[in-house]
């Protein structure tokens, strides 16, 4: 087998995951979004949808950069090594992943932009980590262009026009994703304490990327909630 081949192969296998991801999370479906939205504006009922969403960035940007610092750690503790920190590496993603989607999607919720459909919800969350090649991505796909793009995908497409959207999203997301993370695996692995410091750090450039690819999709919060919060 051909190393091309064999990297084709390892792609595909990805990319089987990030579907399986992304389908199947318990944190990606519509009732366990709506919930945790509510759970932040019920904790702060004081705050406008722009100071909600800013306060859920900065949740986000806490959890990634925590998983980050601990799997560079990991690497520093006796009888770890390096096999296991590869698999904790692998872990972290993940949940990088999954922590991404929810964001994304929370955000969503918040500008009324309701996403049910397994696809829709696909192509939502990858577009947004995948920034500005992500929304040429959807704006090529559905013909259109707008500022804030977000919403574009919501939009009703032929079931064809969809899927192929999402294939090129998800190829190009395990790519990119990929050739981003390598150097950050890299220093995970780095042995005492260092790695910590350098995995903290990078997911947290990676994270601030994701929040300004939402803030660009989505644009600025409406300026109060359509409705209030029920007991």
């Amino acid at each position: 087998m051909t190393e091309g081949k064999t990297m084709a192969d390892k792609l595909g296998r990805i990319e089987q995951v990030i579907v399986s991801l992304l389908d199947n999370g318990a944190k990606l479906q519509g009732p366990a979004i709506q919930k945790y939205v509510d759970r932040v504006r019920r904790a702060h009922p004081d705050e406008n949808p722009q100071q909600i969403v800013e306060r859920m960035e900065k949740i986000f940007l806490t959890a990634v950069t925590g998983s980050g610092g601990a799997v560079g750690a990991a690497a520093a503790v006796p009888g770890i090594g390096t096999v296991g920190s590869i698999a904790a590496v692998g872990a972290e993603s993940v949940f990088f992943l999954e922590a991404s989607a929810l964001l994304t999607l929370a955000i969503a919720s918040v500008h009324g932009i309701s996403v049910q459909q397994h696809e829709q919800r696909r192509a939502l969350v990858l577009a947004v980590a995948l920034g500005a090649s992500g929304m040429e991505i959807v704006e090529k796909a559905v013909g259109a262009t707008t500022k804030n793009w977000g919403s574009l995908i919501t939009n009703r497409l032929p079931a064809q026009t969809m899927t192929g959207m999402n294939r090129k999203l998800i190829h190009k997301f395990v790519t990119k994703y990929a050739a981003r993370r390598s150097a950050l695996i890299l220093g995970k692995l780095v042995p005492a304490g260092i790695g910590a410091a350098i995995g903290g750090t990078g997911n947290r450039v990676i994270g601030k990327g994701v929040i300004n690819n939402a803030r660009d999709a989505f644009g600025p919060a409406p300026a109060r909630w359509p409705l209030e919060l029920t007991t």
